[in-house]
């Protein structure tokens, strides 16, 4: 048994998805702890991962009123929950991506004497990570020179674990999902999971030039403090009918994703821990 631990964006949970699919095709059992509304709640169990919810709170460098009950309440509350699992569980090793959920899960981890490896996806790691990364057996990372932000922690150069299934897509899936007209060129725009403001913005005021030589797929996110999707899709409804067909909106791409690689004919995307 093998738990996976973190989440809240598409670049802490795509690494522990990777993982999970590989220890299954291993025969090799693994759960999920993570948060209540973070994107990996719904996420692991669609890929048929057993998901435990535990309560957190979120570690922010600033000073912010909320720190006090997520300090104070909130975090010692998730590492009992996550201690309690991992007696229930009794994995053999936790495998934590980062994110602020899956720092109780760490502690209650060397708490526990469980072996712990912290993944970092990016070049500089997180608050998360970094002090999960002096709790660990050992960090893996994804780029050589993130070594030498751990200190003294052992740290092995992995790079970032990717679904196998996204090198094996087929063009006419996505045809056929998202009604592609097979003559057009294909852009595809991603922001990440939480979508990228700056892009969403920029693309959104080109869209008609951009739609007269290609289609789009825009994957933009659901970010309620930018508004994007809401603007996106009336900038949408504003264009002829033969251009308006020609773009999709999606705040999320899951499974479908290996078929967009295979059709697009090009990639808008920007330096995020998965894209």
């Amino acid at each position: 048994m093998i738990v996976i631990a973190g989440g809240g964006t598409g670049g802490h949970t795509s690494p522990g998805l990777a993982v999970a699919a590989l220890l299954r095709v291993r025969g090799i059992d693994c759960a999920w702890i993570g948060s209540q509304r973070g994107l990996e709640a719904r996420r692991a169990p669609e890929a048929g991962i057993r998901y435990h919810a535990i309560p957190t709170g979120k570690l922010r460098r600033g000073w912010a009123w909320q720190n006090v009950p997520d300090l104070f309440v909130n975090m010692p509350a998730g590492v009992v929950a996550a201690g309690r699992l991992l007696r229930e569980l009794r994995p053999r090793v936790v495998f934590a991506t980062g994110g602020f959920v899956a720092l109780p899960v760490a502690i209650a981890a060397r708490l526990a004497r469980v072996p712990l490896v912290v993944h970092e996806q990016t070049a500089v790691p997180g608050l998360a990570n970094r002090i999960a990364a002096r709790l660990a057996t050992r960090v893996v990372v994804t780029f050589a020179d993130s070594a030498r932000l751990f200190g003294g922690a052992d740290v092995a150069l992995t790079g970032n674990p990717l679904r196998p299934e996204l090198r094996r897509g087929e063009r006419q899936d996505a045809i056929a999902r998202f009604s592609l007209d097979p003559m057009l060129p294909l852009v595809y725009v991603t922001g990440g999971a939480q979508g990228a403001h700056t892009i969403n913005r920029a693309i959104g005021e080109i869209l008609e030039p951009l739609l007269a030589h290609a289609q789009l797929i825009h994957q933009c996110g659901d970010n309620a403090a930018t508004g994007d999707r809401a603007w996106l899709t009336e900038r949408r409804a504003c264009l002829p009918e033969h251009l308006a067909a020609r773009y999709t909106p999606i705040p999320w791409v899951g499974d479908e994703l290996a078929g967009i690689y295979a059709a697009a004919s090009l990639i808008v995307s920007r330096a995020g821990a998965g894209t």
